[in-house]
């Protein structure tokens, strides 16, 4: 494919194209050359029309191909086709106007109830301030929906034990009350005592280092990385994943999407929305694998 070749050569040559991005629009235009002429042998570049490269996007989708992949193979043929135009070599763009699989937004990594219940009721965090405080921030996590910033931001004076409410300061300062269950306040008291007798201050930062001073990200994400690599063998082990699974689990239970809204300091219920899609996922997923017939 003369005409492939040279569209090559120009975009490592004049466009400064690295070769591995050249490569890649190869793969994609040989790719439809091949379609093509499996279709129609007498076809070229010159004659192939927009219903031909819309029955490859169709292909390539019916072999589940990712609408990301089609997007780039789309992407290719129309670049191709720009300098086809500009060397006169061809009259028309037959991709123009062909449209691509829109790329949703890829749903939120969480871990399973069984995972969850597994790290709390089987896994040994140790003895000693360290270990009480690493099982807390875990639990804050999965029992709040609190992201990492904002559990970093926690003083003692914004836990309510007596009501069994958290005040939390969320984006661009905005405040939020989570209320919590009888286990979070059992540790909670339990890991204020370690606390109180490490640093004999019962005021200030929530989660502390050793030395007394405010926890900080990387400290948390590690945290939370190692004790979920205990659990779980999916790539992301984040404290965002926890606030998912959070979410997730108070939906699966039967919380209003309103409700969980106000909880996760969502400015928009669309945002929220999301988690109703990774529910249906999930129950999708359950059934085709559960049901006789599915």
């Amino acid at each position: 494919m003369e005409e492939v070749q040279g569209f090559l050569e120009y975009l490592v040559g004049e466009r400064g194209f690295s070769p591995l991005t050249a490569k890649a629009y190869s793969h994609d235009l040989q790719a439809f050359h091949h379609f093509f002429k499996s279709e129609d042998e007498t076809l070229d570049w010159a004659t192939v029309d927009s219903d031909m490269v819309r029955r490859w996007v169709v292909s390539m989708m019916r072999r589940s191909f990712s609408p990301r992949s089609v997007r780039r193979s789309l992407s290719s043929l129309r670049s191709f086709y720009r300098y086809e135009m500009l060397l006169e070599r061809v009259t028309k763009d037959p991709a123009h106007g062909v449209s691509h699989p829109k790329v949703g937004k890829p749903l939120p990594s969480f871990l399973r109830e069984s995972e969850m219940d597994y790290l709390f009721d089987r896994v040994h965090f140790g003895e000693g301030f360290g270990a009480v405080r690493d099982r807390m921030i875990l639990l804050m996590f999965y029992s709040t929906g609190v992201r990492v910033s904002e559990l970093i931001g926690l003083d003692v004076a914004d836990v309510d034990l007596e009501t069994q409410e958290l005040k939390v300061t969320g984006k661009r300062n905005k405040q939020r009350i989570i209320p919590f269950g009888e286990e979070l306040r059992s540790e909670l008291e339990a890991y204020e005592r370690e606390r109180g007798s490490l640093l004999h201050n019962m005021a200030g930062p929530l989660f502390v280092n050793a030395d007394g001073t405010r926890m900080k990200d990387p400290k948390v994400r590690g945290i939370v990385k190692r004790y979920l690599s205990l659990v779980t063998r999916q790539r992301k082990k984040t404290p965002h994943v926890l606030r998912h699974t959070f979410a997730t689990v108070m939906l699966n239970n039967g919380a209003e999407l309103e409700a969980v809204k106000e909880l996760l300091g969502h400015e928009s219920l669309s945002t929220t929305e999301i988690y109703t899609h990774t529910t249906f996922a999930e129950l999708k997923k359950e059934y085709e694998h559960a049901h006789p017939r599915a």
